[in-house]
């Protein structure tokens, strides 16, 4: 069957990914773009620069406004769907309209958690929310973040570079081991400590709002602390709610083939709402633009892009940390291969299974980690003393 229109609900990196991958290869059909956002933006910077106000909302859009109209894609922007309806290919708009295709690519994203804490908390998923966050940003300002992970980290970053007073509270002693192994978890994390941060390994029990400022209740201490804003950053729910909806099969995420289709043939899916049947969800940036490169693929019944090693990369305190594939603590089977020193960047730090890189995280060695996802993709043996040696190019070992 010939797909003559497609309509991408959801205008994160997904969402325009799948455009952008559609019209690169040749895709003709009429093609439409749904955002919630007048222009689609990137969503990292919104915890780091466009929080701090060195990026402005035109510098932060995924593509610059005329690119749509030069892609010949409609973007409906500042609406948001209500409702799809996959046996006739209609999208039901909030502003009353109802637009149909040939196929439906939900892009929804997710929305962030909220634990049932208590007083109102800003949190950090969009545009909006970074504004109303800035303006609690001021000098001397207590804030409060619950939730270590990239989020939390490069939020108390930015943060403590506009003069806030920032506490950081996590359960996890340290944060971040499952990503980047223990003993890099442990440094990165007493990064804080070393740019004024106060990190406290304990959980938020209660959050109280009162007249002048915010009490928040942690766990093992017998007062509570008074805050002047609170930042939740514990992790996501996919939106799954249109899916639900239509009777899209949904679990932990809509449920997706390796093609990014859905339980109904008309529907597919990309990006943080959509979850690989048997697999867990990837929430990260390169995830969710190579989930619109697939449903691309998908939609023209071409080949998918090659399957890689998930890669992320995050930000603090002036430093640049990426990671790719699976970081696992030495044992029987495993090694962790240290390339200069452990905690005087740059350095960086791989897994080894065998004679095969199966994991590596580097901070300010972005080569270190370019190189490493090859080893992995290509299932390249090496051996340990070479990705030791600082004076071995990495590029010789491919």
């Amino acid at each position: 069957m010939t797909v003559a229109s497609v309509v991408v609900v959801g205008g994160g990196i997904a969402g325009v990914s799948t455009v952008a991958e559609l019209r690169k290869a040749g895709y003709a059909g009429e093609l439409v773009l749904v955002s919630a956002d007048a222009v689609p933006c990137d969503r990292p910077p919104l915890s780091k620069e466009y929080l701090a106000g060195s990026r402005d909302l035109e510098s932060i859009a995924l593509q610059p406004s005329q690119w749509y109209a030069e892609q010949q894609t409609s973007l409906v922007g500042g609406v948001v769907a209500v409702a799809i309806r996959p046996d006739t290919g209609e999208v039901e708009l909030d502003d009353g309209r109802v637009l149909t295709a040939d196929k439906i690519v939900l892009a929804t994203g997710g929305r962030a958690a909220r634990p049932a804490v208590g007083s109102p908390s800003h949190v950090l998923r969009d545009v909006t929310d970074a504004d109303g966050l800035r303006t609690s940003l001021v000098p001397g300002a207590r804030l409060l973040i619950v939730g270590a992970g990239l989020i939390g980290a490069e939020v108390a970053s930015t943060a403590r570079g506009l003069g806030a007073e920032v506490v950081l509270v996590d359960p996890l002693d340290p944060p971040l081991a499952a990503a980047v192994g223990i003993e890099v978890a442990r440094w990165l994390h007493g990064l804080h400590a070393d740019h004024g941060v106060e990190a406290v390994t304990a959980t938020v029990e209660t959050l109280l709002e009162t007249p002048t400022a915010v009490a928040a209740q942690l766990s093992g201490e017998p007062d509570s602390r008074e805050f002047d804003a609170v930042l939740l950053a514990v992790g996501l729910v996919p939106e799954t709610g249109l899916a639900d909806a239509a009777g899209l099969e949904t679990s932990r995420g809509v449920l997706v083939d390796a093609g990014q289709v859905t339980s109904h043939p008309s529907v597919l899916a990309v990006g943080d709402c959509a979850r690989l049947r048997d697999h867990h969800r990837a929430e990260h940036w390169e995830a969710a633009r190579l989930d619109g490169a697939r449903a691309a693929a998908t939609i023209l019944g071409s080949e998918p892009p090659p399957a890689a090693a998930p890669w992320w990369w995050s930000d603090r305190y002036g430093l640049h940390v990426e990671g790719v594939g699976e970081m696992r603590s030495p044992d029987a089977a495993h090694e962790n291969v240290v390339r200069g020193v452990l905690g005087e960047p740059p350095f960086s730090v791989f897994t080894l299974r065998g004679e095969r890189v199966i994991g590596a995280v580097a901070v300010d060695d972005p080569n270190a980690v370019r190189a490493a996802r090859r080893l992995i993709d290509r299932q390249v043996g090496v051996r340990a003393s070479d990705l030791a040696d600082a004076a071995q190019n990495l590029r010789k070992l491919l």
